[in-house]
């Protein structure tokens, strides 16, 4: 492989790399910032979900600039979003400035989405466009790694450990952005939007350097035939695109209903659920991002050999195992996660309130805020251990019990629902980093490689722009409600119901999905079905 092609890929494709640390960067925050503001379910929720808030805005945007602008200005100025969201998310001094600024990083995230795979697929061979396109994708789950382990490493440093966790991001995009000076633009773009066919044949020619010259000259008389079609003028919400345009929503929409972005924002969350602590949970978060990755390689080293449609069929069935068995375990083991949970919720109270005891200044009005946090997370370990299902201890509290002893009882309960649950939480985590390879493996190599190759050069990126944004909205709303959801539902309920949207997955790859491994982009449309314009 030409080592400047696989330098402008890898360049364009570190855009991904920061569009996973920003989503998942949170993850670490997230209980901390919902303490430290007191946020309510409906506001942790949106401030949670302000990302990908942006990032649904960026993604319906994004066809613009990449369009108008090119490829290249659209990512060096993706960089520059990344850079100043990382540095205010850091010195945030109140909620409402912390979701702006999460807001702005998420805009950057949408429109990566567009042009970072866009640009990889217009500059790559055929024969190794799946792999060079899936570089974004590793990107994104080698962020997510960088993400977790940063967060596990700054968690101990002190109270404004969040910041320090958000705010570490402006390196990496700093680095994005002077690495995107150097790039050249899309030979296809030059072409059909810029005017410059010299410049384009250099890069074709650089980034295909086994092509002798004549093919050079055939490819580009391919692709100003493909550009110059009377279809370019056509609207994109056609019926002659309507197979590029159901494919492009469908990939999406699957993809953030088998609760992808829900689980990676909440992960230690969902492992403190079943009676984890904190750390332990954030510890546990660590290997979702080490097997994201290693499955990663294993889907980039596939989808130019099995295919796109072979490798949502694996993702498919993965999905079904793992999530029905993260569903049976919480449903089997709920009484003795519940009591657990609980008692961790005590000692988090506690804690809390002898922080806040411990500071110069108390405010009174928060002071009582924390003590009847500490009075409701007692009364419902209670309420949990008094369960027909729970055969461990009732649990009672003195009142005039000292913290000492309070702790020494949620430590007991803890200890008689790890013993009866048994296997139970080792199972959901193993549950959850199968589900965590299963996408890896299938939506997570395939959903950009595919939404880039499915539209003809014309309307690339507006097909790109109407894939991102689907993947986006879709996030974004069920990130918004997952604190709620999971409040008011049981966590088998929920993995239930991704369970049964990845078996309809599995039914749409089996009856609509094409195969589109190695076919050249200015060949979709015969290969997908896609009648010729007239005229």
């Amino acid at each position: 492989m030409p080592s400047r092609l696989f330098l402008w890929s890898l360049t364009s494709a570190l855009a991904g790399f920061l569009f996973g640390f920003d989503t998942v960067v949170i993850s670490g925050a997230e209980k901390t910032i919902q303490s430290l503001w007191s946020l309510g379910h409906a506001q942790h929720g949106l401030a949670m979900s302000m990302a990908l808030w942006g990032t649904v805005l960026g993604s319906l945007v994004g066809g613009w600039p990449t369009d108008r602008f090119g490829r290249k200005t659209t990512l060096l100025w993706i960089g520059i979003l990344y850079l100043v969201s990382a540095i205010w998310s850091a010195i945030a001094t109140d909620v409402y400035s912390f979701m702006i600024a999460r807001f702005i990083g998420g805009v950057g995230v949408g429109i990566s989405t567009v042009a970072a795979p866009l640009y990889i697929s217009e500059i790559s061979p055929p024969a190794r466009r799946g792999r060079l396109a899936g570089m974004f994708q590793f990107n994104i789950v080698f962020g997510i790694l960088v993400a977790f382990a940063s967060n596990a490493l700054l968690a101990g440093i002190g109270e404004n450990a969040w910041r320090w966790m958000l705010g570490v991001e402006a390196i990496p995009a700093l680095i994005y952005s002077l690495m995107c000076l150097r790039l050249p633009e899309s030979p296809r773009w030059l072409i059909s939007r810029g005017g410059d066919e010299a410049e384009a044949m250099r890069v074709i020619q650089t980034a295909n350097p086994e092509l002798a010259d004549e093919e050079v000259d055939l490819l580009v008389d391919r692709i100003k035939t493909s550009a110059n079609q009377k279809a370019a003028s056509e609207p994109f919400w056609t019926m002659r695109l309507r197979v590029p345009i159901l494919l492009a929503f469908l990939v999406a929409f699957f993809n953030q209903l088998s609760g992808i972005n829900a689980i990676l924002y909440f992960a230690p969350r969902i492992f403190e659920m079943t009676g984890l602590g904190q750390q332990a949970a954030l510890i546990q978060s660590i290997g979702i991002g080490v097997v994201n990755l290693l499955f990663t390689f294993l889907g980039l080293y596939l989808i130019d050999r099995l295919g796109r449609r072979t490798l949502l069929y694996i993702g498919s069935v993965g999905y079904i195992a793992s999530l029905g068995l993260c569903a049976w375990v919480f449903f089997t083991f709920a009484p003795q996660f519940q009591v657990a949970n609980s008692a961790i919720a005590v000692k988090g109270a506690i804690a809390a309130y002898e922080k806040a005891d411990a500071l110069p200044v108390k405010n009174e009005a928060d002071m009582a805020k924390f003590q009847s946090s500490i009075e409701a997370a007692k009364a419902t370990l209670v309420s949990a251990s008094q369960s027909s299902e729970f055969e461990g201890d009732a649990v009672e509290f003195d009142a005039s019990g000292s913290a000492e002893e309070t702790i020494a009882i949620a430590d007991k309960a803890m200890s008689q629902a790890s013993d009866e649950s048994g296997f139970g939480g080792t199972l959901v985590m193993l549950g959850i980093f199968a589900f965590i390879a299963a996408h890896a493996v299938g939506q997570g190599a395939v959903i950009w490689v595919l939404i880039s190759e499915v539209f003809p050069n014309r309307h690339r990126a507006a097909g790109q722009s109407l894939g991102s944004f689907t993947h986006w909205i879709f996030a974004a709303l069920l990130t918004t409600v997952f604190p709620w959801f999971i409040g008011n539902f049981s966590p088998s309920f929920v993995f239930g119901f991704f369970c049964f949207m990845m078996v309809l997955q599995l039914i749409w790859v089996a009856t609509m999905v094409p195969e589109t491994k190695g076919v050249p982009l200015e060949e979709m449309e015969a290969k997908l079905g896609i009648r010729a314009a007239e005229g």
